[in-house]
């Protein structure tokens, strides 16, 4: 990580997002038998929209390889989720959570969670990561700003669900509220492709019938 965040020239974006409805989306797939067993939170819509908010923009599932001076994309996903363990800070990642469908990826998640809970986390969980989330929000944080795992592009933190004033219609309302950070390695993606990627991903979380239209 001191690596990482000493030759990545990083830079921090953020996006507060209403949320309102990926929070009745997450309440209606709780109640659906393809999700019993698992853990069906935030995170995994969050999950899914970067997922298909890497299909769009592809360059930020992207690596710096650094003796050849070139951007080497890679063309899988295995979907890093930063987790905090009593063996201190982890990041095991999900392989292939592109081809996941929604019930697959929460299995994976809840898998993913579990095991680095009981401290069974192997070395081969943690490599070959390509982009990551960090779920701050869990400790009751609104935003901050990621140092990328090493040999990845892109890192989005997502902070607490609160409630908060919002204009819609023109009218002041209570809504979900979430602020979204993205870090990324300009080196690989510039403020334009960083910026449309927050955005697309904030967009789907606003309205998450974006992810099958885009997706």
């Amino acid at each position: 990580m001191v690596a990482s965040a000493f030759t990545a020239p990083h830079v921090t974006e953020f996006l507060q997002v209403d949320v309102t409805a990926t929070m009745e989306a997450v309440a209606r797939l709780r109640a659906m038998e393809e999700f019993a067993g698992v853990k069906v939170s935030p995170l995994l819509l969050v999950a899914k929209a970067l997922l298909v908010a890497v299909r769009r923009r592809p360059m930020v599932n992207s690596t710096w390889d650094e003796a050849a001076q070139e951007i080497v994309v890679k063309h899988y996903v295995n979907l890093g989720i930063a987790a905090a363990t009593p063996r201190g800070l982890l990041v095991p990642n999900v392989k292939d959570a592109h081809a996941l469908s929604l019930p697959e990826l929460a299995a994976a998640l809840t898998s993913l969670a579990e095991t680095a809970r009981a401290g069974r986390t192997q070395p081969a969980d943690m490599a070959g990561g390509t982009i990551t989330i960090t779920n701050v929000g869990v400790f009751g944080v609104d935003a901050g700003t990621p140092i990328l795992n090493p040999g990845e592009s892109a890192i989005l933190a997502l902070g607490q669900v609160r409630d908060l004033p919002w204009v819609v219609d023109g009218q002041i309302v209570p809504r979900k509220v979430c602020t979204l950070a993205l870090s990324f390695d300009h080196r690989v993606v510039d403020g334009e492709l960083g910026s449309l990627f927050l955005r697309d991903i904030g967009a789907m979380l606003q309205d998450p019938l974006r992810m099958l239209a885009w997706g």
